[in-house]
């Protein structure tokens, strides 16, 4: 065996090791989301749950705001992936799984949970909210309305967002006491009833 393919097999055990030890650091954060407030967590507390040392956090992280700041984007790279997901037409059935999609990712990720039920101004709400602005305006001019204008059809798209955004943080605070099943018909009925025939 060459030194190069060495070289290349050893690149790639250490990109798998990295891998390994940033989803161990994300889980073990997620984990800890549920039992305590963000700004309580500490690097000791990520470490402990993840079953790490010290030094491997730091060769992935700064400290604890640029995990949070690596979790947000995550979370916002992987909420505009369900949205790019979802093509609008009139079935029911394929809205509803949508939603569901949405409800789903919401119940299994504390960090948005406890963002949605708990906003603590530091910016992933900006963030959000700026790319969202950005996919509105991609929507609009994409999409021709008769019913409508774009600039109407920008305000109703943003209603849809910001009455989702409003059902999911009720969700929350009542402690998911609703299958995500009834919440995903909920979000259905409203988009098929109110936003939908504007964009046919």
């Amino acid at each position: 065996m060459n030194y190069e393919m060495q070289d290349t097999q050893s690149d790639e055990k250490f990109d798998e090791r990295y891998s390994v030890a940033d989803e161990a650091i994300y889980d073990a954060f997620f984990l800890l989301a549920k039992e305590k407030d963000l700004d309580k967590i500490t690097v000791s507390d990520v470490i402990k749950k993840a079953g790490i040392v010290r030094s491997t956090f730091y060769n992935h992280y700064e400290n604890i705001p640029a995990l949070i700041t690596a979790i947000e984007d995550k979370t916002i790279r992987d909420i505009f992936s369900l949205m790019e997901t979802f093509h609008p037409k009139n079935d029911y059935d394929m809205c509803k799984s949508f939603f569901l999609t949405v409800c789903n990712y919401t119940r299994t990720n504390p960090f948005l949970a406890n963002l949605l039920r708990n906003p603590q101004g530091d910016g992933f709400f900006e963030k959000t909210l700026t790319m969202l602005h950005s996919y509105v305006t991609n929507v609009t001019c994409a999409t021709a309305s008769s019913q409508c204008s774009k600039e109407e059809f920008a305000y109703m798209i943003a209603c849809l967002i910001g009455g989702t955004i409003g059902v999911l943080h009720k969700w929350i605070t009542e402690d998911f006491c609703s299958s995500p099943e009834t919440i995903a018909d909920i979000l259905t009925h409203v988009f098929v009833g109110g936003m939908l025939p504007f964009m046919s």
